[in-house]
């Protein structure tokens, strides 16, 4: 899995440390840094991107900032995964952009790790705000008729999300591969769930998280709506 990011902010300091910090994240790939809307525009049509990681206000681009232009980006752009990475914590804000389809909004003040989650979460198709001040209130999946998983299946589960392989986990675990790709798929027919996708959204959702061998995992990893 290669994730490809565009990275946006309009201080060229923030924009080169937190290149730094992904460009350690085995799973990430920047490729392409902006510094306002047009930049961002450009970048679009000429590089690969499945998430934009960009700050809610960014002056001076022909496309303008804030809503105006996630909104614009939303329209020309419908498959883009968005995390907006910002200090603006106003839960209108918060509110508005998340009913645009802004996938992910996550404070600048916080640890790199939840960027970093934020990536993973929004790639895989869930929805991630993490701050419980600013969250807004967005419909959540009903969990009451899932199948208990075991704590085993729940380990694997939570290895497997955080980006180890099944021989990882079979070495973490020592047991043989056949045993965790069993509970592996165990544990997606009880949740009732088929595709990789699909269980990476239930786990974001439950909070799950480890430290495997993606970084993502590292940091505390908080329940996530959608």
């Amino acid at each position: 899995m290669q994730i490809n990011v565009v990275l946006a902010d309009d201080h060229p300091a923030l924009v080169a440390g937190v290149k730094y910090a992904l460009d350690s994240v085995k799973t990430i790939q920047v490729t392409g840094t902006a510094h306002n809307s047009s930049e961002i525009v450009e970048l679009l049509d000429s590089v690969p991107c499945d998430v934009l990681v960009a700050d809610y206000a960014m002056p001076n681009g022909a496309y303008g900032d804030g809503i105006a232009l996630f909104s614009y980006l939303r329209r020309r752009y419908p498959d883009l995964k968005i995390v907006v990475f910002t200090t603006v914590d106003n839960p209108a804000i918060v509110r508005e952009v998340a009913r645009l389809g802004v996938h992910s909004y996550v404070n600048k003040t916080d640890d790199l790790d939840r960027l970093i989650s934020a990536i993973h979460a929004v790639y895989a198709h869930a929805v991630y705000f993490p701050d419980e001040a600013v969250r807004p209130d967005l419909s959540k999946r009903s969990t009451g008729e899932r199948l208990e998983l075991s704590k085993r299946e729940v380990e694997v589960v939570r290895l497997y999300v955080s980006g180890m392989s099944i021989g990882e986990i079979a070495k973490k675990l020592n047991r043989s591969k056949q045993t965790i790709s069993s509970q592996k798929v165990t544990a997606m027919r009880k949740l009732g769930i088929v595709r990789d996708a699909e269980l990476f959204r239930y786990a974001w959702e439950m909070g799950l998280g480890g430290a495997g061998s993606v970084p993502a995992a590292a940091g505390p990893v908080t329940r996530v709506v959608y």
